[in-house]
Order: structure tokens, then sequence, then C-alpha cells
């Protein structure tokens, strides 16, 4: 049985993603942060989140997989 590096990836990308979400969420509007007029940060944030939980999923379910 190797190293499932999904676990420990998963829970990083998904704490920086909840992070980057949360203060995309709380500086949005305010000057400065959107110069383009797009939420780079919360759209991110967002991103990582989903790919934290998707490594997650996959980690779980490789758990599962070996367990049987």
């Amino acid at each position: 049985m190797g190293i499932d590096l999904r676990m420990p990836l998963g829970a990083l990308f998904g704490v920086l993603g909840l992070l980057l979400t949360l203060y995309g969420a709380a500086t949005r509007g305010q000057p400065g942060t959107e110069p383009t007029g797009v939420p780079v940060n919360l759209i991110w944030g967002v991103v990582l989140l989903a790919f934290g939980l998707w490594m997650l999923l996959l980690a779980r379910r490789a758990r599962q997989a070996s367990k049987m």
C-alpha cells in the first residue's frame, strides 16, 4: 500500500479555497478589489474549494475500496 496524497492535498486546497472564498466575499465591492469587475478572489476560492473537496472524495472512495 503506497502513500495516498489525495487526503493531505484535498485538505490543503480545501482550507486555502475556504479562506480565499471568505476573503473574496468579505472584500467584495470595496474599492480596488475588482478592477476588472470580476471578483477574482471569490471565483478562485470556489475553484480551489471544489478541487479540494473532489480530492477528499476520491481519497475516501479509495480508502473504502481498499477495505473491501
